[in-house]
């Protein structure tokens, strides 16, 4: 069984550890630091065997290199950004399939954040790795791609189940609520899920990670593929694609 384990780092970044119970093999998901997952690994008696980042950015890869050389893991990334991930021993594309001792997952190459970022999906596991394509009521800012290809890579949720697990790298929940009001006012759902994340904050939990189905029904990121909720948001004539491209270029500028 995979278990997952959330380190807050940073400002606002999550850094994930996951762990074979079975195997006690253990890896991390887009180190920003690597302190917090040495001391991580010495508390809980652990080796680190792998890296696995998601994308380029500094806050997803900076203790790469001093975790490789103080444990001697591997590292995971997008092939043809070798020259941008730290330590990359192992280019991954579309398809491929990485483990945590008995749990595999696939590669799926979700462009629109940069253009070399992946997400790592755990199906038989219920849990997807997302680093910044994907937040709780929210989605990556599109900094090298273009709105079509973070529609694109936004998609691909459309075909995973309701129960997935979603683990993103940033604590934007309560900013993206905001947002998302903005759009729809006072939804009772909106409005519930809010609070809720407001006692998680107030106990200093994370609100990650989050569930498929929760985002289908409230992101307003995903659910522009409702044309009830386009009908909602002014955009009843539009696209998915143009509809969240609009949403996007809003939020930009929130």
């Amino acid at each position: 069984m995979l278990h997952v384990d959330v380190l807050s780092v940073l400002t606002d970044n999550y850094i994930f550890m996951l762990v074979d119970e079975t195997t006690q093999i253990c890896v991390v998901i887009d180190p920003a630091v690597a302190d917090p997952v040495l001391d991580y690994l010495e508390q809980n008696n652990l080796t680190l065997s792998a890296i696995y980042n998601t994308h380029h950015h500094n806050d997803h890869v900076g203790g790469n290199l001093e975790l490789k050389e103080k444990t001697g893991c591997e590292v995971y990334g997008y092939g043809p950004d070798r020259d941008r991930i730290p330590g990359m021993t192992h280019p991954l594309k579309e398809g491929d399939m990485i483990s945590v001792g008995d749990s595999q997952a696939v590669v799926i190459f979700a462009p629109g954040h940069t253009l070399g970022h992946i997400l790592y999906h755990f199906e038989k596991d219920r849990k997807c790795f997302v680093g910044d394509t994907l937040f709780s009521i929210g989605c990556g800012r599109v900094f090298e791609g273009t709105p079509a290809q973070m529609w694109q890579s936004l998609e691909h949720f459309f075909h995973m189940p309701d129960e997935t697990e979603i683990y993103c790298a940033h604590e934007y929940t309560l900013a993206n609520i905001r947002f998302a009001e903005t759009l729809v006012g006072e939804d009772v759902d909106l409005l519930s899920y809010k609070e809720k994340c407001l006692e998680k904050q107030g106990r200093g939990d994370p609100t990650i990670p989050t569930t498929l189905g929760l985002e289908k029904h409230l992101n307003p990121f995903l659910a522009v593929v409702s044309a009830d909720y386009r009908d909602h948001i002014g955009f009843s004539s539009s696209s998915s694609l143009d509809s969240f491209a609009n949403i996007r270029a809003q939020k930009d500028h929130f």
